[in-house]
């Protein structure tokens, strides 16, 4: 079935060439695929698909309930959970072989002893997950609370790398080193999409990148390396002629100056078409912008398009793509790429573009 309001096409072959731009950005080890969120709202299992067939052989989700979603699209790759293992969910971690993530002592405390593998986390900085000042005292006290666990990586999570010049960066590089060097000898996992670009002091044994899979820019400020991966495009469902004076949309946030011909495309804030976007955003058409008018609606959003006579209803407007990227729109939106992505919503028909 055709799609009847939108459609969002994704690039398979430019979510694997952004991995081996990274990968040669980052000689010190491999590069890991990070498909959380749904592979960043994309949809995990085809994202991850095509980077095991490009030679991905890590890759890192935020839940349990995530890596079971995609374990047997990569059957020989190691597959890790951030999040950790909820008491009572190591028997599924062991059966389908999925690597938990250690931050605390009580999640050590659980798999020690199980001779598998895990990751150990270590917090830096961030203050979320990982174990903290406290923890890693206790630890290094005690490195025996580690026996019985095959630690394949040791990793923390950069705060800042985005901004390159933060000092942040460099101290969370100082104490994570510090941290390794009491503990047993183990690879170590660094860097993330924006860590990769601040150099070689940040490679690692294994670098975590995400964001930047997806064509989100991590170096911001400067030219985006990566290649735009996704492009978002609506239908247009009517056009309609309205006198200078007449309101368009709820609470009548925008009146015509002037005769008008008003666009209605089928996308919404029910397909992730955020609503901060009302009366600042844009679509384009045929390369060209069409300013966004009145408020974003759940299933509908309205385009001032007088000076484009082409427009008709059956008509396509692109939302995203190769005229507007989720870094673009997310600072129209107040937010950032991230959550462009991650909102696009699975009632949006998903079409993926072959590796």
């Amino acid at each position: 079935m055709e799609a009847a309001g939108g459609v969002l096409h994704v690039d398979l072959g430019a979510i694997v060439a952004n991995w081996r731009l990274l990968v040669s950005r980052h000689p010190a080890g491999p590069v890991a695929g990070v498909v959380k969120g749904d592979g960043y709202g994309l949809g995990a299992g085809p994202v991850a698909r095509a980077l095991y067939d490009a030679g991905c052989r890590h890759f890192f989700v935020a839940l349990l309930d995530e890596a079971l979603a995609i374990r047997d699209r990569i059957p020989n790759a190691m597959l890790a959970v951030l999040g950790g293992p909820t008491p009572g969910s190591e028997p599924a971690y062991i059966a389908h072989r999925i690597v938990p993530v250690l931050g605390s002592l009580r999640e050590i405390e659980a798999w020690a002893g199980t001779d598998l593998p895990a990751i150990l986390h270590i917090d830096t900085g961030m203050s979320r997950l990982g174990l903290d000042a406290r923890e890693m005292a206790v630890l290094l006290q005690d490195p025996a609370r580690l026996s019985g666990i095959d630690v394949r990586y040791i990793m923390t999570h950069l705060v800042s790398a985005e901004a390159a010049n933060d000092p942040l960066n460099e101290h969370q590089r100082q104490r994570f080193a510090e941290a390794c060097a009491g503990l047993p000898p183990a690879p170590r996992s660094f860097a993330n999409s924006s860590g990769i670009f601040l150099g070689e002091k940040f490679g690692s044994d294994l670098a975590r990148p995400g964001a930047a899979l997806f064509g989100i820019n991590p170096t911001p400020g400067q030219p985006n390396p990566m290649r735009q991966v996704v492009r978002l495009m609506a239908r247009v469902l009517a056009v309609r002629d309205i006198p200078a004076g007449a309101s368009v949309g709820y609470n009548a946030t925008w009146r015509a100056t002037r005769p008008s011909r008003i666009a209605t495309a089928g996308v919404g804030y029910a397909d992730g078409w955020d609503r901060g976007l009302s009366g600042r955003g844009r679509a384009f058409f045929d390369g060209a912008p069409v300013p966004l008018v009145g408020r974003v609606s759940m299933d509908l959003t309205t385009f001032d398009v007088t000076d484009f006579p082409a427009v008709a209803p059956g008509g396509w407007l692109e939302f995203l793509g190769a005229h507007q990227s989720p870094d673009e729109v997310a600072a129209l939106a107040g937010t950032n790429g991230y959550e462009i992505l991650t909102s696009l919503a699975l009632r949006l028909p998903r079409v993926y573009e072959a590796a």
